[in-house]
């Protein structure tokens, strides 16, 4: 039944107009329907000296697939990627790594004697300038943290102002390696002393869904506790594996404990020390950020785990540039339908 434009329905009479919306008697016309709110995704990218360039990689996929970060939280090499992808020069800095060479390496490296460090890091420093010069971390398009550790009291750093390229340059500054950068009145050292993979901080810089990119995911290291461990024994072990050994008539003797065909030998106990400074700082690195990077993983898992294959990849083999950006590629692809699963399951109502 039609009326002066009403139509009445119900007894009741409803204005419609011309979008299509009615107003019940006494109501306002209802607002527009609550769009759903992208979430905001957050990237958290784990240090790893020459495996952080798989970061490269694992950031080309994710924007290829459309997923663009609003928040970076980097940690020493991931604190580097983060921001030249901040700042818009991430694919300077993908051209810069594929020049690399073993004796170009060198040539980057100011060894000094008189530092707390082995290298002084001035001609990084030049590098880092040429194109993240005169940049400050809150005019960033996105929003960046660098994660530092500052020297003496072990404080937990978040660089969230100021200058980018000391942020970076600080939150680099392996222990013993490089010198300590000064921040605004405080000597800084790696962030990966105390937050190797720093998901707390995308978190907290406002992130719904946070996605980590852990360079020491796939690391053989995985110790445990020996109890009891003494001098004596070591040719009863020895001895009990050398028995342990099988052989087909006609075959090598199979050492299975040792994964290798080999003579059975003499037992006897390794007095041989460890192969070199280079090597113990190594192992002493990985030790430590295994450790450290299980227990904050734990504490504050991320919403997905990217962890490229890189066990195989050196700490300071950063000619293998390639090689380590296409680990980083293979890894995000695999994590990609979680990724897409884990951001639609976030969208909210405004």
């Amino acid at each position: 039944m039609m009326w002066d434009g009403i139509a009445l329905f119900s007894g009741t009479p409803v204005r419609r107009f011309a979008d299509g919306a009615s107003l019940g008697s006494g109501g306002a016309a209802p607002g527009p329907e609550p769009q759903p709110r992208r979430p905001k995704v957050g990237l958290a990218l784990g240090g790893g000296a020459a495996r952080g360039w798989s970061h490269i990689g694992a950031i080309e996929v994710l924007r290829g697939a459309g997923i663009e970060p609003d928040i970076i939280a980097g940690c020493s090499i991931g604190a580097a990627v983060g921001a030249c992808f901040a700042a818009g020069k991430l694919e300077e800095l993908r051209e810069f790594s594929r020049t690399l060479t073993k004796r170009r390496v060198m040539g980057l490296l100011d060894f000094h004697i008189s530092g707390s460090g082995l290298i002084a890091g001035e001609r990084l420093r030049r590098l880092l300038e040429r194109d993240l010069g005169g940049s400050r971390i809150e005019e960033l398009p996105i929003t960046f943290a660098a994660v530092a550790t500052e020297l003496g009291t072990g404080h937990e750093i978040w660089l969230t102002k100021g200058g980018l390229v000391e942020a970076v340059r600080a939150s680099y500054a392996l222990p013993g390696i490089f010198d300590p950068v000064k921040v605004a009145g405080r000597w800084l050292m790696d962030g990966a002393l105390v937050n190797p993979v720093p998901v707390t901080a995308a978190r907290a810089l406002g992130a719904d869904v946070v996605i980590c990119v852990n360079l020491n995911g796939d690391m053989r290291v995985r110790g445990t506790v020996i109890q009891s461990h003494g001098a004596e024994g070591a040719d009863a072990v020895m001895e009990a594996a050398a028995e342990a050994a099988v052989a087909l008539p006609g075959e090598p003797r199979r050492w299975p404990l040792l994964g290798a065909r080999r003579p059975r030998p003499k037992p006897r106990v390794e007095t041989g020390g460890p192969n070199g400074i280079a090597s113990v700082m190594i192992d002493a690195f990985n030790i430590t950020q295994d450790r450290i990077s299980r227990s904050r993983l734990a504490g504050d898992p991320p919403d997905v785990m990217i962890n490229p294959k890189l066990a195989q990849m050196g700490l300071f083999e950063f000619h293998r540039a390639e090689e380590c950006i296409e680990l980083g590629r293979q890894a995000t692809r695999r994590m990609l339908p979680e990724i897409h699963e884990i951001i639609a399951a976030a969208v909210a109502p405004t």
